[in-house]
C-alpha cells in the first residue's frame, strides 16, 4: 500500500506540473495568435491554428491523464489537494516568463486559496460504492440536482448572453464563472463515464446503455465551452490570477455539486461540515486578495488622448519645445510639427 500511494504521489506532483504549465504554454499560443488576427477576447479562433497552443492542450492532456491514474494508486484525500501545485507552477512560470509580477499580496492570496481547498478536501466525506451507470442516471435525475442543474445553465446564459457583451473584457469573473460553473457540470458527467469505463472493463459492459452516451454528450458540451471561455480568460487578463481564482471556483462548485448529486453530506457530523465551511471562507478570502492584487491593463492609445480638446493642437518647435495653439491661432514659422488629438487615433 506504501508503494502504490508514493505512485499515486508521484503521479498526482507531475500532474500539477503539467497543467500548470499548460497555462503558460498556451497563453503563450494565444499572444502569437493574436498579434497575427483577431484574439480570442475578441471572438477569434486563430489560435486552433497556433501550434504552441496545440503543444499547451497536449500538455494539460497529459497531465490530466496523469491525475486520472494517479486516482486509481491513491486515495482521494492524498490526490487531489495536490492539484493545488498547478497554481504555484503557473503563478512561478507566468512571473518569469510572461512578466506577469505576482507579489506579496499575491503570495497570500495563493496561499489562502491552497489552504482552504485542502481543508475542504481532507474534511469532504468518502464516495459512495456503485454499481451501473443507471444508478448513476437515477442521481442525476433526482429533483435536488435537476434543481442545481437548471440554475447552473440558468447563470451560463446570463453570463454569456448578458455580462461578457458588457464586463467580459474588464472582470475576470465573468469568463472564470461560465469555465467554473461548467466545470462543475463537467466532472461530474466525466465520472460517470469512467464508472461506466471501469465497469465495463471488469466485465459489466456499459455501453448499450443509453445513459452512457448521454452522459459522453454532456461531457463533450461542457468541455468545449469550458476549453473556449477558459482561453477568453487566458488571453485577457493576467495568468497568475486567473488559475488560482478558477482552481478555487471550479473546486467549490465541483464539491458543491458532488455534495447534491451524491447526497455526501448524508450522516457526517457537525465538526466536518463546519470544517468544509471554514475552507470554504478562506478560500474566498484568497480569492478577493487574488483579484485585488490584479494590475490594471494599460488604456488604448485612443483612450490616452481622447480627453485632449478638439480645438487645441500640439505645436513641436524646432528648439524641442512643445506649445498648444487653438485652430484659430497662426502657426509659428519655426514650427517643425503639429500634432493634433485625432492623429492618435
Amino acid at each position: 500500500m506504501y508503494t502504490a500511494n508514493l505512485l499515486g504521489f508521484g503521479l498526482a506532483v507531475s500532474s500539477s506540473a503539467f497543467i500548470g504549465s499548460s497555462f503558460i504554454i498556451k497563453k503563450k499560443g494565444l499572444q502569437r495568435a493574436g498579434a497575427s488576427g483577431t484574439r480570442a477576447s475578441s471572438g477569434g479562433y486563430g489560435y486552433l491554428l497556433e501550434p504552441l497552443w496545440w503543444i499547451g492542450m497536449l500538455t494539460m492532456v497529459v497531465g490530466e491523464f496523469a491525475n486520472f491514474v494517479a486516482y486509481i494508486y491513491a486515495p482521494a484525500v492524498l490526490v487531489t489537494p495536490l492539484g493545488a501545485l498547478s497554481i504555484i507552477v503557473s503563478a512561478v512560470l507566468a512571473h518569469f516568463l510572461l512578466n506577469e509580477k505576482l507579489r506579496k499580496m499575491g503570495i497570500l492570496g495563493c496561499v489562502l486559496c491552497i489552504v482552504g481547498s485542502t481543508v475542504i478536501v481532507l474534511h469532504a466525506p468518502g464516495e459512495h460504492s456503485i454499481s451501473s451507470v443507471e444508478e448513476i442516471w437515477d442521481l442525476a435525475t433526482q429533483p435536488a440536482f435537476l434543481l442545481y442543474t437548471a440554475s447552473a445553465i440558468a447563470v451560463v446564459l446570463v453570463l454569456v448572453l448578458y455580462c461578457e457583451p458588457r464586463y467580459g473584457q474588464s472582470n475576470m469573473m465573468v469568463y472564470i464563472g461560465v469555465c467554473s460553473i461548467n466545470g462543475s457540470l463537467t466532472v461530474m458527467s466525466v465520472k460517470a463515464i469512467g464508472i461506466a469505463i471501469k465497469l465495463t472493463l471488469e466485465g459489466s459492459s456499459q455501453v448499450a446503455c443509453y445513459q452512457t452516451w448521454i452522459f459522453v454528450m454532456v461531457a463533450a458540451t461542457c468541455i468545449v465551452t469550458q476549453l473556449n471561455y477558459l482561453n477568453k480568460a487566458l488571453d485577457t487578463f493576467n495568468t497568475a490570477v486567473v488559475s488560482p481564482i478558477y482552481y478555487a471556483m471550479f473546486t467549490s462548485f465541483t464539491i458543491l455539486a458532488s455534495a447534491i448529486m451524491f447526497k455526501d453530506w448524508s450522516g457526517q457530523s457537525a465538526s466536518t461540515i463546519i470544517s468544509v465551511l471554514c475552507g470554504f471562507m478562506t478560500v474566498l478570502s484568497g480569492t478577493m486578495i487574488l483579484h485585488s492584487t490584479r494590475e490594471p491593463d494599460p488604456p488604448p492609445v485612443s483612450d490616452m488622448y481622447s480627453s485632449l480638446s478638439p480645438q487645441i493642437s500640439w505645436i513641436v518647435h524646432a528648439n524641442g519645445e512643445i506649445w498648444k495653439q487653438k485652430d484659430d491661432e497662426e502657426s509659428c514659422p519655426e514650427v517643425v510639427a503639429i500634432i493634433q488629438p485625432d492623429h492618435f487615433k
